[in-house]
């Protein structure tokens, strides 16, 4: 293979740019929607707007009052097997075409319509429930008159509005000031405010946020109505991660100017997480559909009217039949050399005679199938509380190829625990966790007059040295992150009152990632606690209970491009500056001193699946750090270049740090979740993990859960920006074999753009993907694309409001429900409440629907079919006269009451027990072809069919002696004989209520025989004649078939068999 491949860029428009561009639905740009512009808004005053924005609603509905009706009937008869019974049921209102009653062409057409639309109805009424419920949620919005109640739908661009903890952001806003609840304003770290943004972006780390510097300097909220000020925000997008806006206040001299970004906006579907006695303002910029959580949200599909591949493939099959019926109808009129009307017999052929050929049964069969398979899933007790939301799509759950799943809360239970520390020399455990609490301990309780060297122990010696490096370690971890304590208890929530009780009970830890809150649980336990912080000082709390101060001078946060962070800090009671820093250990390897055991051992953590820290400090004089403050402000003022200056300066800083530990933290992993993941990879399903997660988070999380195997290469796609990047990359990864992939949201943004088809062809040859820092758009996207170049089977897997796209593009659907709310749940075809429950979910209940409903339906086919062939057989003896060999209500019994249950109850059937299943994935594998309703064995049950027919048929006209009436009780006892001989020799695994529906089926025929004098003789059906002539033809007509079953069992076995015998 040669190393530089010519790759050939894609020009065609992704079709999810389109629709963000042009609008939300088809009418938004009549409705004066459809250009997204910048806007002016005006604080309070919604009546300045300069456009006509869309109401705050949110509408998950498919159809409204009026396209109800039309849409759902559309969407039913856009398939040729509803299309042709249509067709058929209409064409028996024409006398010339018309032989039988309306009631036979028109009730069962009209049952499978009635479910379809009571269904959708159904649907239609949860979802405008729920839509209801959210938009009739009631907010206060400040205004002239005071502070008002309005409902999530009534809110407008321009509204003021007061949000509080736990709820809900109604709106897309900016945020301009917090106060307690009384309305005064608050002390400076009451001022910081966090998120919970997991139903917008997946990411459990709470987002901090900042409000608008002019604006809380204001005494009261009200004073916001008082101030001439506006904002001016850029056009309605789908980027989730940026925003770019300025706040103008025009009554100021000079006027004042305030630069927005992402830390000042509140997107709607966002909750408050801090401050329990805190409110906030904001001002509404974005409503309805312009909303950023409502643009990253694909359309709505509804479950009930879901077709799954299985429905088109017997779609197709029909429409084979349907050919084979025209054929037949051809050939019938031309071996009537065309004589008299024939062109209406071309037509009655197919109406009355032949119109068995494709069975209407075999839609209702389905779908009751369909039922009862739902029904199994939610009644298996192995898995409690699994909730089936579309019936019309189990077998679907048998043939999944591509796996796709979101990370935090789905594999993992967004639940950080400390596991290692490791000082190069020694490394601690969670077993030996006390060791380092008593280090500690020691730390502050020794005296600071030590003995001198000479008169103490070598021992001692030793352990001196461990004691100090442990508490230098642990307390750099208790310095170097951004979190921020709360406490709230007895009303308290702001820093001044919870410095005087510092009360461990009632303290809560803040901050934007769940690693660093782990890590500074982790030290509270070894003895050394965060008790207080604000934007310029932390308080900590060593074992004695003395309170250690530290004034912040500097914070560098962490960054994605710079893979670490920073912070300096002065020690009040010794006036020492120190500079400490955490990062990844692929930058800090560059930055701390040379050690021969650094790399080594990140790589054993990493291994391990934790997610590793390298921590580090360096000690800074006054002079050394006066310098570094002259030139890093210089650095911020510049105009131009101002990050690549800014980073150049805290560069200087970073150099022959002193290498102090690491530390491992572990995502714990869901129930099973390794296991199910084996049985997922051993039953041939690949699968990609996409999350919103950063790299290194996620690649940890892969190996933790051996969703990447211990000896599997990993290639990291490098960040590529441009055409020419994307293009080295691709060539760099097609040299790479059998290895894992891991991309980054915006990396995979651009390879999509130039080369989408090579590289989707790269990535499925994959045995694993990860794909980090993904918007709910690009999940969605993925999906499509996987659909659309593999043409497999998707499974999209997820728990939090983020994932609803990906769920919904999927052709199969799963939420699974968390801490993250039930959104996910809600939206999914299946809902499960852990991720092991999904091995058991498709390897079980997926691949026993999926052969139930191929058994069913080929045996559908195959009673039509044998009924038709003995018809064409008939009329071909006949003359070709297109009269029905069964009339009335032996035509109608044939279908329900003498075969319906034995052919039914074939969904009962399994070729294996569960637990085998479980045990060996591998027999999964064997459905991905689609062998159990192929075109294989379709011909195979259509020549079975026209055997089995042709003998019953003939075998009645050489058989029978006078009259007409002896053919029809010969071959209609041999053919209802013969399908109930077949529905036994078929099932593999007998159930009792399988034997209940042979002899109800077969008691129901001999009893109906009392009254059906009309279509057959009483006294011949008791002679010694009847019965021979039946049993004959049944034996020839099913005992060849039972011959070539055994021989093919015996020397060519399927593999179930072989784990059965």
């Amino acid at each position: 293979m040669t190393d530089n491949i010519p790759l050939q860029p894609v020009r065609r428009p992704k079709r999810h740019d389109s629709k963000h561009r042009n609008g939300c639905c088809p009418w938004s740009r009549c409705c004066g929607m459809g250009d997204f512009r910048p806007r002016t808004v005006w604080l309070g005053h919604p009546e300045k707007r300069e456009q006509r924005y869309p109401r705050n609603v949110i509408n998950n509905q498919k159809y409204n009052f009026f396209t109800f009706l039309p849409g759902v009937l559309f969407n039913q008869f856009k398939y040729f097997f509803n299309l042709y019974f249509l067709l058929l049921a209409c064409s028996q209102f024409v006398e010339e075409l018309r032989l039988g009653a309306l009631y036979t062409y028109w009730v069962p057409l009209g049952l499978v319509l009635i479910i379809t639309i009571m269904r959708e109805a159904i649907e239609e009424i949860r979802c405008y429930l729920r839509d209801k419920e959210v938009n009739s949620q009631i907010y206060s919005k400040l205004s002239t008159r005071g502070t008002v109640k309005v409902k999530s739908s009534g809110i407008q661009v321009g509204d003021l509005i007061i949000v509080e903890k736990n709820q809900r952001v109604p709106a897309d806003m900016i945020f301009l000031r917090t106060s307690e609840r009384n309305g005064s304003s608050c002390p400076l770290l009451s001022r910081l405010l966090f998120l919970r943004t997991d139903q917008l972006d997946g990411e459990t780390d709470w987002k901090l946020r900042l409000p608008v510097a002019c604006t809380q300097r204001l005494p009261t909220a009200s004073d916001l109505l008082q101030i001439r000020s506006y904002v001016y925000a850029e056009e309605p997008n789908i980027d989730i991660h940026n925003f770019i806006g300025n706040f103008s206040r025009k009554m100021e001299d000079p006027p004042v100017n305030e630069s927005l970004s992402i830390e000042n906006t509140l997107w709607a579907s966002t909750v408050i997480a801090s401050g329990k006695y805190l409110t906030l303002v904001g001002v509404v910029i974005y409503t309805g559909k312009e909303l950023r959580s409502v643009m990253n949200t694909s359309n709505p599909r509804h479950r009930y009217s879901s077709v799954g591949l299985f429905d088109l493939e017997v779609n197709c099959l029909t429409k084979i039949l349907f050919g084979a019926l025209v054929v037949v109808s051809l050939v019938m009129v031309a071996l009537q050399h065309f004589a008299g009307r024939w062109y209406l017999q071309i037509f009655r052929f197919p109406a009355a005679s032949l119109s068995h050929i494709v069975p209407i049964s075999l839609r209702v069969n389905l779908d009751m199938g369909k039922m009862v398979f739902s029904w199994m899933i939610k009644k298996d007790s192995k898995i409690p509380g699994t909730v089936v939301r579309a019936s019309t799509i189990p077998e679907q759950l048998g043939r999944i190829s591509y796996l796709l799943t979101d990370k935090p809360g789905t594999l993992t239970q967004n639940e950080m625990v400390f596991r290692r520390l490791h000082l190069g020399t020694v490394a601690y455990g969670m077993d030996s966790m006390d060791e380092v609490q008593s280090h500690v301990f020691s730390a502050y309780t020794q005296p600071t007059h030590d003995l001198p060297a000479s008169r103490a122990p070598a021992a001692t010696k030793v352990r001196k040295t461990i004691s100090s490096r442990v508490h230098e370690a642990v307390k750099a971890i208790a310095l170097v992150h951004n979190v921020t304590p709360v406490y709230e208890s007895n009303g308290v929530t702001d820093q001044a009152e919870a410095e005087q009780h510092y009360e461990d009970t009632c303290r809560v830890y803040q901050a934007s990632s769940p690693d660093e809150v782990s890590l500074v649980q982790w030290t509270e336990s070894v003895g050394l606690t965060l008790v207080g912080r604000d934007q310029s000082s932390m308080q900590l709390r060593t074992p004695t209970g003395q309170i250690l101060n530290f004034t912040i001078l500097q914070i560098f946060p962490f960054t994605y491009e710079s893979k670490r962070m920073g912070i300096i800090v002065r020690d009040e009671s010794t006036g020492e500056i120190t500079f400490y820093m955490k990062g990844a250990d692929v930058v800090m390897s560059g930055i701390v001193q040379y050690n021969d055991w650094l790399e080594e051992e990140c790589g054993n953590m990493a291994r391990e699946g934790l997610r590793v820290l390298v921590v580090s400090k360096k000690s800074l004089t006054e002079e050394q750090y006066q310098d570094f403050e002259a030139r890093y402000v210089q650095a911020k003022l510049s105009v131009h270049d101002r990050s690549l200056k800014v980073a150049t300066v805290i560069e200087s800083l970073e150099m022959e740090m002193e290498l102090l530990c690491l530390t491992g933290v572990e995502d714990q992993l869901q129930t099973d979740v390794r296991p199910t993941l084996e049985i997922l990879r051993n039953a041939g399903i690949k699968v990609w993990m996409l999350t919103g997660d950063k790299l290194e988070t996620a690649t940890c999380t892969a190996k933790n859960a051996h969703l990447i195997t211990r000896n599997q290469d990993i290639h990291i796609f490098r960040p590529v920006t441009t055409r020419g990047e994307a293009h080295l990359e691709l060539n760099a990864f097609r040299r790479k074999h059998d290895c894992a992939l891991v991309i980054s949201g915006d990396s995979l943004e651009v390879c999509l753009k130039y080369y989408e088809y090579e590289f989707m062809e790269l990535a499925c040859q994959c045995p694993a993907v990860v794909c980090c820092r993904c918007t709910p758009t690009q999940k969605a996207q993925i999906v499509r694309l996987l659909q659309e170049r593999t043409g497999k089977l998707t499974c999209a897997v997820g728990d939090g409001g983020n994932d609803v796209s990906m769920i919904q593009e999927a052709d199969c659907g799963v939420g699974v429900e968390g801490k993250e709310g039930k959104q996910a749940s809600l939206a999914a075809d299946f809902s499960v409440t852990q991720f092991k429950h999904l091995g058991r979910l498709l390897m079980v209940h997926g691949r026993n629907s999926y052969k139930r409903s191929a058994a069913l339906s080929q045996f559908v086919i195959h009673r039509s079919l044998c009924i038709s062939t003995m018809q064409a057989v008939f009329s071909s003896v006949f003359y070709f006269a297109s009269v029905p060999l069964y009339q009335g209500f032996l035509i109608i019994g044939y279908s329900t009451i003498y075969t319906m249950f034995p052919v039914f109850s074939l969904v009962l059937d399994k070729d294996v027990k569960s637990e085998v299943a479980m045990l060996y994935p591998e027999l999964y594998k064997d459905l991905l072809k689609g062998r159990p309703l192929s075109f294989k064995t379709f011909l195979i049950w259509v020549l079975i069919s026209i055997y089995q027919g042709s003998i019953i048929m003939y075998g009645a006209l050489l058989l029978f002696e006078s009259e007409f009436v002896h053919i029809v009780a010969i071959s209609f006892t041999s053919l209802i004989l013969t399908e109930l001989l077949m529905v036994a020799l078929t099932i593999q695994t007998w159930h009792w209520l399988m034997i209940v529906a042979e002899l109800l089926s077969l008691a129901s025929y001999v009893a109906s025989l009392v009254f059906l004098h009309e279509f057959i003789d009483i006294y011949f059906i008791t002679t010694v004649s009847f019965l021979w002539k039946v049993t004959v033809i049944t034996l020839v007509s099913c005992l060849p078939l039972y011959i070539l079953k055994y021989l093919r069992r015996r020397f060519s076995p399927p593999n179930y068999s072989k784990l059965t015998s």
